[in-house]
């Protein structure tokens, strides 16, 4: 298999695994927990983490609600963007490759609620800690994107420093 098969193999297995974690477990909270009302399955774990039923109308934090009807249209343009601009960067480049995966299982996740849930995003993942314990409640896809994010600006940050420390050959 060439390394750009690979490559786009390992995109669409990542991207497919995070759809259908994000989509399992929101199924799960909507069939079983009533809106609002925190559950601790492991006593131990509440002072770091509840499970919160809530809605989410909004982007990212709740931010700007009011633009519900546009934001499967943004997440589908994100996704063109994605593939267009920074799916050539990941061939050969493991972790951009990982990371595009886990962007893209994000951004569909919340994109199938959106479209299967009146506009709504089921998010149930509460942090009780400090300092995040005001941290808005949010899902499996939020948190992969979050972390594809990361990865990149890792990447990015590390190529960087390393063309810095070894700058490419001038031609003569």
């Amino acid at each position: 298999m060439r390394r750009k098969q690979l490559d786009d193999l390992v995109i669409l297995a990542l991207a497919t695994l995070v759809v259908l974690a994000d989509q399992w477990t929101k199924s799960w909270v909507r069939s079983t927990l009533p809106v609002g009302v925190p559950w601790n399955p492991v006593p131990w774990l509440r002072p770091i983490l509840s499970i919160t039923h809530v809605t989410n109308e909004g982007a990212a934090f709740g931010m700007l609600p009011q633009l519900k009807p546009v934001f499967p249209f943004i997440s589908l343009a994100v996704c063109a963007l994605m593939f267009y601009f920074y799916r050539p960067l990941a061939h050969g480049r493991p972790w951009i490759t990982i990371s595009l995966g886990l962007q893209l299982g994000g951004t569909l996740g919340n994109l199938i609620d959106r479209l299967t849930q009146q506009g709504r995003v089921t998010d149930f993942l509460d942090l009780n800690f400090w300092p995040l314990q005001d941290w808005p409640v949010f899902n499996i896809a939020d948190s992969s994107v979050v972390v594809s994010v990361c990865i990149l600006a890792a990447v990015l940050l590390l190529e960087k420093d390393l063309l810095q420390e070894n700058p490419p050959a001038q031609p003569t």
